[in-house]
């Protein structure tokens, strides 16, 4: 049985945090039933890229983002469909909404008018910069969070500006923070009998991510900046030319080093004053990187990972994303699958990667708009087929 069978989850988030939570969340076992707009759907189903099958079309991105759930429409902005939602929420265990802060309150559910229905219920509510504070009330996307959190402003090169991380970071993130808080919500509530609101926000969580930079800051007052691919406190830990492509080492230890300058033929430069211990090494970074650079641009990446592996020192091609999609550890590991889709011929996902034992959660297809709408009127509030068909005629559903 999967970790979380027999939990249900609401999910009224759109676009990427909230739903890739939800979506961690169906992987485990829950029953997500998405809420969208009726005959719109969520944002996410209009974003490219798109994928074209012999019966329609559909965005990759909403796939990618809400594989596993349910999919039922409601019009929230009508009395009998905030009536159908404190409904479901009295039979729900988890409710996930991405609304700015008070909007949820404003339309009638809000936690303090769900938890009244339904004291057990775990409500997470994700948000830029939180219910509270001087920023509240501000809109946030991915890149507005990367730039205020700091993480902007240490990524790239010395010379060069401030640079964003090349997928959106802080949304899957605070995902993932967001997935974490209910799990532990749901397990407190196995303690207490009762759920609480979870007030998860993107700013909290990547600022709570960049540990080595905020180390640097609050221990010894300096201001960390960008160090291109290095790392900003050790070396040698950097990207090099080879003469095929691109590699990355990591040799952070003495003992690391000097397996290093085996490698290379060099070992006498482990005893070099200049290199002997980590704080000498990044005093002299120039000069030690142009002696790795001239070994590592005379060879391939396979001759430089060979050699690095026969001395157990980490280091890695840098591989395109066409590249690792397609390599063999990726496919022993199974982290693309095709759930199939009636819509498209193809549809590959990206399996959730932590496993539990040996096994690694299965993953269904992303719903269609309002495809379980019927369903889950029926078999959840035990609705009958006149009055779906009644809510259907007012729009409602």
């Amino acid at each position: 049985m999967k970790p979380l069978a027999g939990i249900r989850v609401l999910d009224l988030s759109r676009v990427m945090a909230g739903p890739y939570c939800a979506s961690m969340l169906a992987d485990a076992g829950a029953e997500v039933i998405k809420v969208e707009i009726p005959g719109i759907g969520e944002d996410a189903r209009h974003f490219g890229p798109f994928a074209e099958g012999p019966n329609g079309r559909e965005s990759a991105y909403f796939m990618m983002l809400n594989r596993g759930k349910r999919s039922i429409t409601l019009d929230l902005k009508s009395p009998r469909g905030i009536d159908l939602l404190k409904r479901l929420a009295a039979k729900s265990d988890v409710l996930i909404e991405n609304f700015r802060p008070g909007a949820a309150a404003r339309l009638g559910i809000g936690y303090e008018a769900l938890s009244a229905v339904n004291p057990r219920l775990v409500y997470a509510s994700i948000t830029g910069f939180g219910q509270t504070g001087p920023l509240a009330h501000r809109p946030a996307y991915d890149l507005v969070i990367q730039a205020m959190s700091g993480l902007m402003s240490v990524t790239g090169f010395p010379d060069g500006p401030p640079t964003a991380v090349g997928d959106s970071i802080c949304d899957v993130t605070t995902g993932m923070f967001a997935a974490w808080g209910i799990t532990t919500a749901l397990a407190g509530r196995a303690q207490t009998g009762r759920g609480q609101h979870l007030d998860v926000a993107m700013l909290d969580s990547m600022f709570s991510m960049l540990l080595t930079v905020l180390a640097k800051r609050l221990y010894t007052g300096a201001e960390p900046g960008r160090v291109g691919n290095r790392h900003p406190v050790t070396y040698p830990v950097d990207c090099f030319r080879a003469s095929d492509g691109h590699v990355v080492m990591v040799a952070i230890s003495d003992a690391a080093f000097a397996k290093l300058m085996q490698a290379i033929g060099r070992p006498e430069l482990a005893q070099d004053p200049r290199f002997r211990r980590n704080a000498d090494r990044s005093a002299h970074e120039r000069e030690l990187r142009a002696i790795l650079q001239d070994w590592m641009g005379a060879r391939t990446r396979d001759e430089i990972q060979a050699a690095l592996d026969a001395v157990d020192v980490p280091c890695g091609p840098v591989w395109s994303i066409a590249d690792v999609a397609a390599s063999s550890h990726i496919e022993a590991r199974g982290m693309i699958l095709d759930p199939g889709h009636p819509a498209l011929a193809a549809a590959p996902l990206v399996r959730q990667p932590v496993r539990f034992g040996s096994a690694a959660p299965e993953t269904a297809r992303a719903p269609a708009l309002g495809e379980h709408t019927d369903a889950v009127l029926r078999g959840v509030l035990g609705l009958a087929p006149d009055e779906i068909d009644s809510l259907r005629r007012d729009r409602v559903i």
